[in-house]
């Protein structure tokens, strides 16, 4: 291999590896999103009496929140037949009064 190919062969090695580890120009943005998850797999603040992820208690928790993508919390819909009083949910970017455990 002449020494300008080496070369050329070289630098696409290491832009290669360079570019493997850099951000996306626009990272994504997210937002709490309540009443969402099982009980045990929110990302903080439960509530009264939880101190923060994984600590809700209730599936759907209305006072406990994940956090998702932006824009897409209103947007998520917990079908009917996931629920145990077979009432569906959806996603709230506040916090809701439903699903609280008793205290």
């Amino acid at each position: 291999m002449n020494k300008p190919m080496k070369s050329l062969s070289i630098a696409a090695a290491v832009a290669t590896a360079l570019a493997a580890h850099t951000l996306p120009a626009q990272a994504q943005e997210n937002e709490k999103c309540f009443g969402i998850s099982k009980a045990g797999e929110n990302d903080c603040a439960a509530g009264p009496g939880t101190t923060c992820a994984g600590t809700s208690t209730v599936d759907y928790q209305g006072n406990a929140w994940t956090l998702v993508p932006a824009g897409t919390c209103e947007d998520t819909v917990i079908e009917a037949s996931a629920t145990d009083d077979g009432v569906e949910r959806m996603g709230s970017l506040e916090e809701l009064d439903r699903d609280i455990p008793d205290a």
